[in-house]
């Protein structure tokens, strides 16, 4: 339930609206905007009395939230939420590019990529150190250590890091050496995982599932919102479909409907939506045009000889080519890179 408040509404009018709530055993979440004040009561709110005396002096009006996510939905917040990691701020103005290889190989290499991409406008470092991989005998990265190379090449160009994390158990390791976690697809409903960093403040980059619906996307979001943790980012990253052509199928349309539908900021994986780098440059255009925060891009010093997905990874020339394009985009849809 939404309730939103009269103009001229005072703090201690709020405090006093809260505390009549709370008998009723609810979750009462203030949220202050610009212009209106609203409050969103989470729970089981078929027992408020909406016609009290005490609500109609200081509302203006109720508004009964069906949706089943609450603390995701932009009638909860209607002003856009902007994550901070590490200094870089997704959801607002400036689009973010986060890039760098699927998986770090070694200190060199994570090191040159990460001084390449900055000089290119990239503003986040994302690179595998613990891979879930399709196949058991696949190259499943270099796990702790390769958390320690992350954070020398953070050391050498000054980029926050974003890395995936695939088991709960593991999110102690991961405090203090990263500035962003990654819920991969497989894990979207992870959720033990996604209860562990519901409480761990740290920012969450939460990507789709192969074959999740939004409303089942932002149910997972509403996992970490609901332990308190407030920054997450939604990531499109491709869907399965009866294409075979492309590893997934790019839903560019998910990209507006979920800003319609939450105040999280979304950005978008053309890299793995595709699974080839020759069609990155495009689909991060049309991401960029629907509407998108930023993107996810794979770029590899070496993509012939990578260990995991170097099909779909741009070179340096690609990737230089691509940030050339997309700054004149940018300009375009009135935002910055």
């Amino acid at each position: 339930m939404i309730i939103v408040l009269k103009n001229g509404t005072t703090q201690e009018d709020i405090n006093k609206i809260s505390g009549w709530l709370s008998r009723y055993d609810v979750e009462v979440c203030p949220i202050v905007g610009a212009e209106t004040t609203i409050l969103g009561v989470v729970g089981d709110t078929s027992s408020v009395d909406r016609t009290s005396a005490f609500l109609s002096e200081h509302v203006d009006k109720i508004i009964k939230v069906q949706e089943p996510y609450k603390r995701a939905n932009r009638k909860m917040h209607p002003e856009n939420t902007i994550v901070d990691i590490g200094g870089v701020k997704v959801g607002d103005n400036k689009l973010v590019v986060m890039a760098g290889p699927c998986s770090v190989e070694g200190e060199d290499q994570i090191v040159d990529i990460a001084k390449h991409i900055k000089e290119t406008g990239a503003a986040i470092i994302r690179g595998g150190a613990w891979k879930p991989r399709s196949s058991p005998y696949s190259f499943q990265g270099l796990k702790a250590e390769g958390l320690e190379l992350l954070n020398i090449a953070k050391a050498e160009t000054g980029l926050p890091i974003i890395t995936e994390i695939t088991n709960p158990m593991h999110v102690e390791k991961f405090i203090g050496k990263v500035d962003c976690f990654q819920v991969g697809a497989r894990n979207m409903q992870n959720f033990e995982l996604l209860i562990e960093l519901g409480r761990a403040r740290i920012p969450v980059l939460l990507k789709r599932g192969f074959s999740n619906t939004l409303e089942e996307f932002l149910m997972s979001a509403e996992y970490i919102l609901s332990g308190g943790n407030e920054n997450v980012i939604l990531c499109e990253r491709g869907i399965r479909t009866n294409e075979t052509f492309t590893r997934n199928t790019l839903d560019i349309s998910a990209v507006p409907a979920l800003k319609k539908l939450s105040h999280l900021p979304v950005i978008v994986d053309p890299s793995h939506a595709s699974g080839m780098a020759w069609m990155v440059e495009s689909l991060s255009m049309a991401a960029v045009a629907a509407g998108a925060d930023g993107l996810m891009i794979e770029v590899h010093n070496d993509p012939k000889n990578a260990l995991s997905d170097g099909a779909q990874s741009l070179t340096y020339e690609m990737f230089e080519s691509t940030m050339k394009k997309l700054k004149l985009l940018a300009a375009v849809m009135e935002r910055e890179l």
